[in-house]
């Protein structure tokens, strides 16, 4: 993402339109510390992760935004926005250290809240190639769990919650962490295989 996408439009949005949300990371209210503008032109800024793509973002903020990090915000549509003036696409390399520590947090944060979706991979996850399957892009997870995995879904039928998933398949303890683990590595590393970040 080496040309980073700027919004700052207030266009009205389609009725069908979704509403975006991301997760605060971090809260710079005085600015970007490598901002050599003087301090009373330096725009308050944070750093948030999507909740669905888990794109990461800089996040341009109005005057007197109360904000913390852990933060639930809307970033699009432009209309929906109360406290993000503009917002741009960024790199994991970009975020700022602080960032960069709450990053795991916010994404187990986020598994937590969302654990269907996350649940829905393993149910339905299907091969890549003929010798790779969408299991087999998990940390973790040899082609022995990915045949578990396979026979109890096929057996029992789809995994009803993380415990169900570690009850039932037992080389596997801690499957919401896989995910977690999963996410970042995709964040952080050129994977040639995408399971949950960008687009699906």
């Amino acid at each position: 993402m080496s040309d980073a996408e700027e919004s700052d439009t207030a266009e009205e949005p389609a009725e069908d339109t979704a509403v975006e949300h991301a997760v605060v990371l971090d809260h710079l209210p005085y600015g970007r510390p490598d901002d050599d503008r003087p301090q009373h032109q330096k725009p308050e800024i944070a750093y948030a992760v999507g909740e669905e793509q888990f794109d990461l973002f800089e996040l341009t903020l109005v005057d007197g935004a109360d904000m913390s990090i852990g933060d639930r915000i809307v970033v699009a549509p432009d209309a929906d926005r109360d406290l993000v003036d503009r917002y741009r696409e960024i790199d994991h390399s970009d975020l700022s250290r602080g960032a960069e520590q709450e990053l795991e947090y916010v994404i187990e944060e986020i598994v937590d809240r969302h654990p269907q979706r996350f649940l829905d991979y393993f149910n339905d996850a299907q091969p890549l190639t003929l010798r790779l399957h969408q299991l087999n892009v998990l940390p973790g997870i040899g082609d022995k769990l990915r045949d578990d995995v396979l026979e109890s879904r096929k057996r029992q039928g789809p995994f009803e919650s993380f415990e169900d998933l570690e009850e039932r398949i037992s080389g596997l303890h801690n499957a919401k962490g896989v995910v977690v683990e999963r996410i970042i590595e995709e964040l952080t590393e050129d994977v040639k295989y995408r399971a949950f970040v960008g687009d699906e």
